[in-house]
């Protein structure tokens, strides 16, 4: 499935719906390059969980947790995980595959980690359609 956004409005509303239908145990992967929208629908996706408090990618911390909204919500930021292993030290699986919801930006730094049921989805820039045009591709994408 590819999805157009025309705008940031269009990318944070995309991850609404996605918040608004994920289940306990829903991992969302989001990889794209630097600027594509990837915290943006992040943001999104906490505010269709129902959590108003700021969400920012949580790049230095690798994971951030949110617990005010109807799931809990695992905010991963895995670019720079430098050996799959750490994400072994830090306990991923208990997030993975807890009771809440799992977004990891730059899922493919750890793809061998990531289940194969995981929501997929890449955003890319297209410049000649526009500055904030970008296409969001999904799999394993249930709407």
């Amino acid at each position: 499935m590819t999805i157009e956004s025309l705008s940031a409005q269009d990318t944070f509303d995309f991850g609404v719906k996605l918040g608004r239908n994920a289940k306990p145990g829903t991992i969302i992967c989001l990889d794209g390059d630097l600027g594509t929208g990837k915290t943006v629908i992040s943001k999104g996706i906490a505010k269709g969980l129902g959590i108003d408090e700021p969400v920012s990618s949580p790049t230095f911390t690798v994971v951030q947790i949110y617990t005010e909204g109807r799931l809990p919500l695992y905010h991963f930021d895995v670019y720079r995980i430098e050996d799959p292993v750490e994400m072994e030290e830090i306990g991923y699986e208990e997030y993975f595959f807890g009771d809440g919801v799992t977004v990891v930006e730059w899922s493919d730094m750890i793809a061998e980690l990531i289940p194969a049921e995981a929501v997929k989805i890449v955003l890319k820039k297209q410049i000649e359609r526009g500055f904030e045009f970008r296409s969001i591709e999904a799999e394993n994408l249930e709407l």
